[in-house]
Parts: structure tokens; C-alpha cells; sequence
């Protein structure tokens, strides 16, 4: 049973993902910048492919740059622990939030993904659950579609994360379905400036109410 932790509501309304070193590491921390700048509540920092030497590192830039927001590290607790961020993400292979809970430090934020109700049981003890793809994001690939958020929002027991595909012409259904908040991809070889795409996005949950 998750406790109440110290998660803020207002951190989850809009999390900004950074996925990539493709721009270096002052290129991430830039883009964070700006994407807090532009309205971003949280930031996930999800380096999947580096070791843990360097999560540690771009965690503690980041920590720096944007004290502003929780910092949430993807998969790797003890790079999050190490680098002094505010969490960590578990992915749905990773060790179960109620085992670690016992040993991480009160008040330190877990978040898991979920992508249908079958995991929602194991993930009661996290803070927040993430919830998707909602959309497909490539030709073939699967989704939870609305219907799919609607059902999975209403059986969780901590706020619902949405994920995938979400876009400002699509948000604000994703919210009218009970997510707490929306999340969105940063690409550092994307167009879009990444302030710009935050803030529309953002102008999407003020409208909402959100």
C-alpha cells in the first residue's frame, strides 16, 4: 500500500523524458532547461544504453541546472540514490516498488510502468503508475487507445502517468480519461524546439484545469 510518499500532484502534471546523449551531455541539461522553461512539473532522466558512472553525472547536471522540478531516474536506483535525485522509474521487469521501498530512504519517489491492469497489483506500493503507449506512435504498433487509459486510470490506486504518442491535439482527451498527467519525449535530432512543444502542451492542461 503506497503511503503518501511525498509526491506532489502538480509534479506529474507534465514530465519531460530525456532518452538520448546523441547531443552530449550539455545538450540534454539544455534541453531540460528549456523544456522546464516551458512548462515541464517533473523530469525523467532515461539513459538505458550508458553506464551507471554517467547517469550519475548527467543526473547531478540536471539536479544543478533545474532544481526547480523532482528529478526521476529511470531503472537505475542506485545511480538516482547515488547522484542525490529526488526518484527512480521502474520499468515492468524491474524489481518490484514494494522491495525497494523497504530500502530506499523515506520520502524517496518510485514511479513504475504499467501496461495493462495485470501489473497494477504488483505496483500498489509506488508513488505514481505510467501508463501506456496510449498511442500508437509507429505504423503497427500497439496501444492502449482511450478506452484502454479510462480502464487502467480507474483501477489504480496512486496517479496514472499517460504515455505515448501524446501530442497537444490529443491531450486533453488523455485527460478527461483520469490521467494525473501527461508525459512527453524529448529528441535532441527533432525539429521542434523542445521549450515551444512543452508549452503548447502546457497551455493544453491550464485550459483543462489541469
Amino acid at each position: 500500500m503506497n503511503a503518501g510518499r511525498r509526491l506532489d500532484p502538480a509534479s506529474l502534471r507534465l514530465v519531460a523524458i530525456t532518452d538520448s546523449l546523441g547531443d552530449g551531455v550539455d545538450g540534454v541539461v539544455a534541453r531540460a532547461a528549456r523544456m522546464v522553461a516551458g512548462g515541464a512539473t517533473m523530469i525523467l532522466l532515461r539513459l538505458k544504453d550508458e553506464s551507471p558512472r554517467t547517469v550519475v553525472e548527467v543526473a547531478r547536471r540536471l539536479l544543478r541546472a533545474v532544481p526547480q522540478v523532482p528529478l526521476i531516474v529511470h531503472d537505475r536506483a542506485d545511480a538516482a540514490l547515488a547522484a542525490g535525485a529526488h526518484g527512480v522509474h521502474l520499468g515492468i521487469d524491474d524489481l518490484p516498488a514494494s522491495a525497494l521501498r523497504r530500502v530506499v530512504p523515506e520520502g524517496f519517489l518510485i514511479g513504475a510502468s504499467v501496461s495493462d491492469a495485470t501489473h497494477l497489483d504488483a505496483v500498489s506500493d509506488a508513488d505514481y503508475v505510467a501508463v501506456g503507449p496510449v498511442f500508437a506512435r509507429a505504423a503497427g504498433s500497439v496501444a492502449l487507445g482511450l478506452d484502454g487509459l479510462s480502464l487502467l486510470t480507474e483501477r489504480s490506486a496512486v496517479p496514472v502517468l499517460a504515455i505515448g504518442g501524446i501530442t497537444a491535439g490529443n491531450a486533453a482527451s488523455v485527460l478527461q480519461r483520469g490521467a494525473g498527467g501527461i508525459a512527453v519525449l524529448t529528441d535532441p535530432l527533432g525539429e521542434a524546439d523542445p521549450m515551444r512543444h512543452v508549452h503548447a502542451l502546457r497551455a493544453v492542461l491550464d485550459a483543462t484545469g489541469r
